[in-house]
This record gives structure tokens, C-alpha cells and sequence, in this order.
């Protein structure tokens, strides 16, 4: 997030110079880790999505688009990819009083949908994750939260503008118990979610729904999976940032930013499911 902009950018500068059973059947559950790489923070630190090739899509500090910056869109968060269209997320400065999603075509064009802060909503957002579907977008704030943000996903749900504009919250999933810092989610099912949360343990959470989101209120039951792994040469405090799921290669993947200097590189971690 926004506080390890001034690490990261003194890192760049430093190295140059030296379950529940709600889910369906067909839903992941348990995970073994199968791999690791890296990729730079700049461009990567942020989150990750999977296209349809099985390539993967990252976003860093350095992928604000020059425009976004200047009209005060200075962090993006965690993307996601469905049907070919890629969401991203985009929060402003301490004092904004709205945030932005962003929708590119599959041919490129790209719109933009503001939604104003309703009424005790802050203002970070911290990702972008739509269901199955395509119906439906699931976004998250910061600190302690009991819920998780739902809108009509913009451009692909046909109740919002095919041209960019307002966009306004659906039915919100309430957690069974409240998590903290959530960086990331995913869906690896219509009823189930998984989500990288930054506590202290760096917890990959499972959110359980009892049917597929349809733009009404529901609630979301919620377990731990497993805790990211830390490793690195550098002491200090990592950071829990995207994570993915491929559904095609049954592949999950998780981004930490390990500490000081060496939060110029993302560790990536990648699971596959227990059974299945």
C-alpha cells in the first residue's frame, strides 16, 4: 500500500548504489505450495491477474498511467481479468472522497468508473475481484473490517454504463468475523473466495458464500488456509500484497514484499490444490 512507496523507491536507490462445506464440490480447498519466483516491485509489487493464455498480467507503482497520476490516482491495487476485460483499482490521497475502477476492453479501450465514498467507507482500495460471472465486483478498504465490497461489475454488468461514469454499491458481503488489511482476492469458485490479508501471521483467508453473489446483501464464512511463507537476506517487515487464481492450470498464487533493500523484488508463491 501507499506507506511503502518511500521503502520501495529508497530500496531502488539503495541496490543501484550497493473450509467451510457451503462451497461447491467443484471449489478449491487445501493447498500445497508447488513454487516460487520473483519479479520487480516497480511493476509487480502490487498484484497479479491471470490472462486467458495463462500468462500473468502485474501491477506496480510504475503502472499508473501517466493521466491517472496527474488526475490523482496515485495507487492501484490488486487486478483482476475475466472474459478478457481487466479491472483495476485506483485509490486517491488521504483526502479523497471517491475511488475509481478501471475496465480495459480486450481491445484496448479503456473506461473509467468513479464510485463517491458512501457514509463510513474509507477510502483505500485495495483490489479488484469479479465472480465468475462477470456480474459481479468485489472490492475491500483497509484495517479491521466485517465485510467486503460489492458492485455491478462495471462495463461487463449491463445495469451500469457501457461508456464509464458513477458507479454505486450492491449488496455487501459481511464477514462471519472481522479480518485485517486485506491486499487481495480471488474467486476460485461462484461461493468461494480466497484473500491475502497483511496481519502479523501474512494469513491467506477462504471466504465461503452460501450462493453465488446476485447483487444482494450475504454473508461470507470465514477460515484460514495458510500463512505465507517469509524468507530473505533482509530483516524487517514484510508485506502480503496480490493474489490469483488461475482456474485453467489450478494454480494460486500469492505476492509478499520482503523487507528494506530487498522489497525491490515480489516474491511470488504458487499452490495447487490439496485434491483434485
Amino acid at each position: 500500500m501507499r506507506r511503502r512507496t518511500a521503502a520501495l523507491l529508497f530500496a531502488v536507490t539503495a541496490l543501484a548504489a550497493a473450509g467451510t462445506a457451503t462451497a461447491h464440490a467443484d471449489s478449491p480447498g487445501g493447498w500445497t505450495r508447488s513454487g516460487s519466483s520473483t519479479i520487480s516491485s516497480l511493476t509487480g509489487g502490487e498484484g497479479i491477474a491471470t490472462r486467458a493464455d495463462g500468462s500473468t498480467l502485474t501491477r506496480g507503482l510504475a503502472s499508473i498511467p501517466l493521466g491517472l497520476r496527474f488526475a490523482g490516482w496515485n495507487h492501484v491495487g490488486d487486478p483482476d481479468i475475466a472474459a478478457g476485460y481487466v479491472f483495476d483499482d485506483y485509490q486517491g490521497g488521504d483526502d479523497a472522497t471517491s475511488k475509481m475502477f478501471e475496465v480495459t476492453t480486450p481491445g484496448g479501450t479503456s473506461y473509467d468508473y468513479v464510485h463517491p465514498l458512501d457514509s463510513g467507507e474509507l477510502l483505500n482500495n485495495s483490489f479488484a475481484a469479479v465472480s465468475p460471472d462477470a456480474q459481479w465486483l468485489v472490492a475491500g478498504e483497509w484495517g479491521t473490517m466485517n465485510r467486503l465490497q460489492v458492485f455491478p461489475a462495471p462495463l461487463t454488468n449491463p445495469s451500469t454504463s457501457p461508456t464509464g461514469g458513477t458507479l454505486a454499491q450492491a449488496g455487501q458481503i459481511t464477514l462471519s468475523q472481522s479480518v485485517t488489511d486485506i491486499q487481495g482476492c480471488d474467486f476460485v469458485s461462484a461461493t468461494r473466495l480466497v484473500c491475502a490479508s497483511d496481519d502479523d501471521a501474512k494469513d491467506v483467508l477462504q471466504v465461503d458464500l452460501p450462493h453465488a453473489l446476485d447483487g444482494t446483501p450475504v454473508t461470507g464464512q470465514v477460515s484460514t488456509l495458510f500463512q505465507v511463507p517469509r524468507s530473505s537476506i533482509c530483516s524487517g517487515t514484510y508485506e502480503t500484497e496480490g493474489i490469483d487464481y488461475d482456474p485453467a492450470a489450478k494454480i494460486l498464487r500469492v505476492e509478499i514484499v520482503p523487507p528494506s533493500v530487498c522489497a525491490v523484488t515480489t516474491t511470488v508463491y504458487s499452490y495447487r490444490p490439496t485434491t483434485g
